[in-house]
């Protein structure tokens, strides 16, 4: 296994591992003694009906989720409800390539789904705490993908959900996007066919990937009105360079493939069906599908597209100059938006 600092709690905050065993993945692989790392805010009630379940995005951790969308007096307010924050397989406090045992590990890491993440969720909620029921699942892009798949894989157990700037099926687009990201780290020389030493020998293509999700992540009008300065930057060049390439550089290379590979494969209609509307009509949860203005990764019209799709679902805009990025809680009027959409469906009976 490889060593790096930045996976670890003095980074990211401090959290759990629950021990899934060898855990056989969709593709066929299996990730020996595969762990699930996550974080938990307040209490389960006797009657275990005031869960809400946040799957993290790519890259993310638990860390951001909390600091970004979880406080008290907030729509998710830990005095009023059990959260539980788990960190999707392939994001380096999970299972990954680069904390894995040989001979699983770095580049022969199994190829995940989407699906592996929602089944180990699934097992960590029931055997851990006992949860049968959902009054919420929260997630944003990639953790949209994994609220998708809860709703159509665990109908029953899922009350309400929002997904935020995702879609339950990768569009071409989006496909597109996410090969640019893989040939991102992949052309470096130093990844070696995913067998570097250190992830700092890739320092290439993670620049490289940051600098793409630079382009993608923030909207047009975040960099016309300069918005970065708002954030504390004095110049566009010192932004990318403390922010964005700050924000990669640390990271695996491998880890980061992990998920690009799984967020490209992204399809709730995998092992069901090829029928994207039959299955989104599966959903029995009461639905808030929320798009972010300005989103070239997942623009609002793809998420209508599927919304329309959905029963018992309501469809928002919200309205911010950050793009895909204003996931990050850059803009407080996005967190005061997206707070009283997730007000109003908890407090709406599912």
């Amino acid at each position: 296994m490889n060593t790096n600092h930045y996976y670890t709690a003095e980074v990211h905050g401090d959290y759990q591992i629950f021990e899934l065993g060898d855990f056989t993945v969709a593709e066929g692989g299996t990730i020996p003694n595969c762990l699930l790392a996550y974080k938990t805010l307040g209490k389960l009630n006797a009657a275990k009906d005031n869960a809400i379940l946040v799957p993290t995005w790519f890259s993310g951790s638990h860390q951001i989720m909390q600091q970004a969308y979880i406080g008290e007096g907030r729509a998710l307010d830990p005095e009023k409800y059990f959260i539980v924050i788990i960190n999707q397989l392939g994001n380096g406090l999970s299972s990954a390539p680069h904390n894995t045992p040989s001979p699983r590990n770095q580049a022969n890491f199994p190829q995940l789904r989407i699906s592996d993440d929602v089944r180990a969720q699934h097992t960590l909620l029931t055997e851990q705490f006992g949860i049968d029921s959902l009054a919420l699942i929260v997630g944003g892009s990639m953790g949209a993908q994994q609220t998708y798949e809860w709703t159509v894989r665990y109908p029953d157990m899922v009350k309400r959900a929002a997904p935020i700037a995702g879609t339950a099926q990768i569009t071409p687009h989006n496909f597109l996007f996410t090969q640019g990201l893989q040939n991102s780290i992949m052309s470096d020389p130093a990844w070696l066919s995913g067998w570097y030493e250190q992830s700092t020998d890739v320092h290439i293509g993670l620049r490289r990937i940051a600098e793409l999700c630079n382009v993608m992540g923030w909207s047009p009008a975040f960099f016309t009105q300069e918005r970065w300065r708002a954030l504390g930057f004095t110049s566009l060049e010192d932004f990318i360079t403390r922010f964005m390439i700050g924000y990669f550089g640390p990271m695996d290379p491998n880890n980061l493939l992990a998920m690009i590979k799984k967020w490209q494969l992204g399809d709730i209609c995998f092992q069901r069906s090829d029928n994207l509307k039959d299955e989104l009509a599966k959903i029995k949860a009461r639905v808030f599908v929320l798009a972010i203005e300005g989103d070239l990764m997942f623009p609002p019209a793809d998420c209508e597209h599927e919304q329309k799709m959905i029963p018992d679902s309501e469809f928002h805009i919200i309205r911010t100059t950050d793009g895909h990025f204003a996931l990050f809680g850059t803009d407080p009027n996005y967190l005061e938006q997206v707070d009283n959409h997730l007000e109003t469906l908890l407090g709406t009976p599912a």
